[in-house]
């Protein structure tokens, strides 16, 4: 694969989340989450695992209200505004796709997070040379990157992080001993034209080559199977609708896809892992925490935050 020019990954960002707000929110959870939900229980309700998994992103990266956040390909903005309001931090989030910018600006407005919280229509190669985040997150988005763009791409987010801070890789993986079948060549061809799934351990090794420490790794392909179940049974309730919006062929090639990468992930045939990288501050020994029971502690409650803030 060639090295993607920057006209080329909006486009096919664009072809896959431009197809309409509307259709999506058919499907998904109530705060627009498009990527894999985290449930705590088996047979946990989608709306709950979705901000469960929003929780877990900002528990791994130690989120501490007043830090700045950025949020890479950060979709409907859903992270983004969670993080302002439940962890004080002021979050920023650059998307790709222009429609998914304009709801998360106006979600935003809504929820009275102007000030804490802000979506962009930018290519995240294009922030300025100069600006530093805390901690950086990037869910979903390693799958349009692709193996050969992957140096750059943790070399750009190694510039943007603070020394010492966190950076969490979520994002869909491939078995390490991949055959290219006939289902891969109907999502590139349909669904994601940019899509290059990678194995887990050269992404360890690329972000390790980029002089970040490996913090925590996490599996979480269970929770993807069952994202995509209730995804698929939640559009097909929705038929009706879909097809008024979308036409037929579409509604069916996102019943296909959806349908088959829960089974995907059913047979570890796909996987979904999550990566905590480290810029190390060379001014300091340690620092973070050498357990992960933070993680699972009480949630903060974000009037206690606003009053912090």
């Amino acid at each position: 694969m060639m090295i993607r020019s920057k006209r080329r990954d909006a486009q096919a960002i664009a072809h896959h989340y431009d197809v309409s707000n509307e259709f999506y929110a058919l499907f998904l959870d109530r705060r627009m989450v498009y990527t894999c939900a985290y449930y705590r229980r088996p047979d946990g309700d989608l709306d709950q695992a979705q901000e469960d998994k929003l929780d877990l992103v900002c528990r791994k990266l130690r989120l501490q209200p007043g830090e700045r956040l950025l949020d890479i390909g950060c979709g409907w903005g859903s992270l983004v505004m969670w993080a302002a309001e439940r962890y004080g931090v002021q979050a920023h989030g650059v998307t790709l796709s222009a429609a998914q910018a304009e709801w998360a600006q106006a979600a935003i407005r809504r929820a009275g997070l102007e000030g804490r919280a802000r979506v962009e229509f930018r290519d995240y190669r294009d922030l300025p040379a100069d600006l530093l985040f805390d901690k950086i997150a990037a869910v979903g988005v390693i799958e349009h990157i692709g193996r050969r763009n992957m140096p750059p791409y943790f070399a750009r987010v190694h510039e943007l992080l603070k020394p010492g801070g966190l950076f969490l890789s979520h994002g869909i993986t491939r078995e390490k001993h991949y055959q290219r079948t006939s289902a891969i060549a109907f999502l590139e061809r349909y669904v994601f034209p940019n899509m290059d799934l990678d194995d887990v351990s050269h992404t360890v090794d690329v972000l390790e080559r980029a002089s970040f420490e490996i913090v925590d790794v996490e599996g979480l392909r269970l929770h993807y199977a069952r994202t995509c179940r209730q995804w698929v049974e939640r559009l097909t309730a929705n038929a009706d609708r879909a097809r008024a919006i979308v036409g037929e062929r579409v509604y069916r090639t996102w019943v296909a896809y959806l349908a088959a990468s829960s089974v995907g992930f059913a047979k570890r045939w796909t996987g979904l892992y999550q990566v905590v990288g480290m810029r190390p501050d060379p001014a300091v020994i340690g620092g973070q925490p050498t357990t992960r029971e933070a993680i699972y502690a009480p949630a903060p409650r974000p009037a206690a935050l606003a009053r912090v803030s």
